[in-house]
């Protein structure tokens, strides 16, 4: 199998060609929105608190629209309390509280694999008190038949975060690069096992995309399912397993400890935890990525000052040294955009996650 690395002209896709489709748009890159990058330029003068925004960059924001906040503002969590997406949705709470002055009530409704927060987001009126933390599987559940909702029946109002998924293996195996394992998967099909997520979740399909854009059946690896990322590191230092397709931040106790090495990652970019991993357009020439990502977004049809006076705010929380400290520690990456780039990203994602969820046969 032979692999050359692009020149800077090559066109970037994010999910494998054939010649009878035509390849999706590239991934917009997240930026600030105008407003928040101009008030977080006035500087840290205003006598705010340490780590976090200036007064008179807070108040521009709150000064969009005077009548919003109307009262207690409801953030919605698809996720259990206790994981990694019940906390960022609970520090942005915090700080969105902090910042406009009014209670927000982080509220947890879980069930159907995140179909009842996200339908929950979708059903709630759009005056911009209730509002939502979205994550990756709004774009992955309706493929799979478990609702009809989509990004499209929200209103993004800014991305938070993006992890793209890593490709981990153990401290002593053979492979040094992602170049070495897919060679080696290759030319001993199915003698490769991975896990890292129950089956077809995000890093099942982040595994079977990779495999899909280099031109190796779906079958070559095997796939354990299990409960998360955490019981497949421990399979994998034990040696029931060869490999893990999870965010590289939930390897990061492994790879510290020397009990795993990762051999790249399916990101649009290195993961600035994890700077010498290299990503697969770098050591294969390809550009398919596989990301996971948090935004905050709300039901359709919000008032554009609401969702510009929200903007503005996340903007200045994604720039905070508290939001940004805590996503550190916490292994997760920090990568904002503003609204319109959020909606972009999430009917991009949709459709690329989509695509490999047929060719795999995961779509129903």
């Amino acid at each position: 199998m032979t692999r050359t690395v692009p020149t800077p002209s090559t066109p970037t896709r994010s999910v494998p060609q054939h010649p009878a489709r035509r390849p999706a748009r590239r991934l917009l890159s997240g930026i600030a929105g105008a407003a928040a990058l101009a008030l977080v330029a006035a500087g840290c003068s205003g006598g705010a608190e340490e780590g976090a925004a200036d007064d008179n960059a807070v108040q521009g924001c709150n000064d969009i629209n005077a009548e919003y906040p109307s009262g207690p503002v409801e953030l919605i969590v698809p996720w259990a309390a206790g994981g990694g997406t019940d906390g960022v949705g609970r520090l942005i709470g915090e700080q969105l509280s902090t910042q406009m002055d009014t209670n927000i009530n982080v509220v947890n409704r879980t069930g159907g694999s995140g179909v009842v927060g996200h339908q929950a987001m979708v059903d709630a009126a759009p005056d911009g008190q209730t509002i939502g933390l979205v994550t990756v599987e709004i774009g992955m559940m309706h493929h799979q038949g478990l609702t009809d909702i989509s990004g499209e029946d929200l209103t993004a109002i800014s991305q938070m975060n993006e992890d793209g998924a890593g490709i981990t293996v153990a401290a002593d195996a053979e492979w040094e690069t992602a170049e070495e394992l897919l060679t080696y998967i290759e030319e001993h099909p199915g003698e490769v096992t991975a896990s890292g997520t129950g089956q077809g979740g995000i890093w099942h399909l982040a595994l079977l995309g990779m495999l899909l854009d280099n031109d190796l059946p779906v079958d070559a690896v095997n796939f354990v399912p299990s409960e998360g990322a955490a019981p497949a590191l421990q399979e994998l230092v034990a040696g029931g397993i060869d490999m893990t397709t999870n965010a590289l931040g939930e390897s990061k106790t492994m790879l510290d400890s020397d009990r795993a090495k990762a051999l790249g990652v399916m990101g649009t970019e290195r993961d600035p935890a994890f700077p010498d991993v290299e990503t697969l357009q770098e050591q294969t020439g390809s550009d398919y990525s596989m990301t996971v990502w948090r935004g905050i977004a709300g039901p359709k049809d919000m008032d554009a000052t609401v969702v510009e006076e929200l903007e503005c705010h996340l903007g200045l929380i994604a720039e905070s040294d508290s939001f940004n400290d805590f996503m550190t520690d916490s292994g997760l990456g920090v990568k904002y955009a503003n609204a319109e780039d959020f909606q972009a990203l999430m009917a991009e994602d949709d459709a690329k996650k989509g695509e490999v969820m047929k060719e795999a046969g995961l779509a129903k």
